[in-house]
């Protein structure tokens, strides 16, 4: 109730999980639907700065409107922010996720006629048939290399995380176009079937052992203040900087030297 990241209620509105939590506002049921944007920005105030992003086809919970944008929660997470209304469409269901690190959308089954959008790691769609190398949705068709089914999940954390090497760093970004520390570990652990909060405050609070510094193992998770890296190996971590301003593989070492602030946990994650 005290982290509006959670905190399902805008401008006088509540979502009606919280019926004996908050009084004088008027309580709604929410109204589900899916993000048709190639990503939206998920933001703190109708406009205003970006906390994270969502993908094509995560399901949103919309509670209220105020000026073009839709305010409510993703199912994932439960996260808490604003969209634009225009990157909402019908709650239909979704089959397939994007298991590449990006793809494009094509208006036909052929690499010539020219794509629709491009789509990242993580996207969801729903897929009606094939058409030779190509999946066919509702929109458009993806190569179907790229896709795989919902619940045939990738199973290491690292080759995830190396798929998004070079990716540019972008403060809240979840993509392949963009995307930061947190956002990185969330990609990879969603990849893997895997619940994973989207900031690192959070993530440090995931449950598993303290790891002593030295012995990391690849998938563990070191934590500075406002900041995270995925080990990839002994001694070797990835993670999105805004040193480099992109996803890079580098020395443990390197990193904490050049750390502003200490190491406030080494962590491996349970399951």
């Amino acid at each position: 109730m005290t982290d509006r990241r959670y905190l399902r209620a805008a401008g006088g509105v509540a979502h009606e999980s919280l019926r004996g939590a908050l009084d004088g506002v008027l309580f709604v049921p929410g109204r589900w639907q899916r993000v048709i944007a190639p990503l939206s920005d998920l933001r703190d105030t109708p406009g205003g700065a970006r906390d994270r992003q969502l993908l094509r086809g995560t399901r949103f919970c919309t509670i209220t409107e105020c000026d073009g944008h839709a305010f409510g929660f993703d199912e994932d997470e439960g996260y808490c922010g604003w969209l634009l209304e225009s990157d909402l469409g019908e709650d239909q269901p979704v089959t397939h996720w994007v298991a590449a690190p990006a793809t494009h959308l094509y208006a036909a089954p052929d690499i010539k006629r020219g794509e629709r959008m491009s789509l990242s790691m993580g996207a969801r769609l729903r897929v009606t048939g094939d058409v030779g190398r190509f999946a066919s949705t509702p929109d458009g068709y993806v190569p179907a290399r790229h896709l795989r089914a919902i619940g045939d999940w990738r199973d290491d954390l690292v080759a995830v995380a190396r798929d998004f090497l070079g990716t540019p760093y972008l403060w809240g970004g979840n993509s392949r176009s963009g995307i930061d520390c947190s956002g990185l570990v969330q990609a990879a652990f969603r990849a893997a079937g895997r619940d994973c909060a989207g900031d690192s405050d959070l993530q440090s609070q995931m449950a598993g052992a303290d790891v002593v510094p030295g012995s990391e193992e690849a998938g563990d998770l070191i934590f500075w203040a406002g900041h995270v890296a995925l080990v990839s190996a002994p001694g070797r971590t990835i993670h999105a900087n805004a040193h480099h301003m992109a996803v890079t593989e580098e020395d443990l070492d390197a990193v904490i030297a050049r750390a502003e602030e200490p190491v406030l946990r080494c962590l491996r994650p349970a399951g």
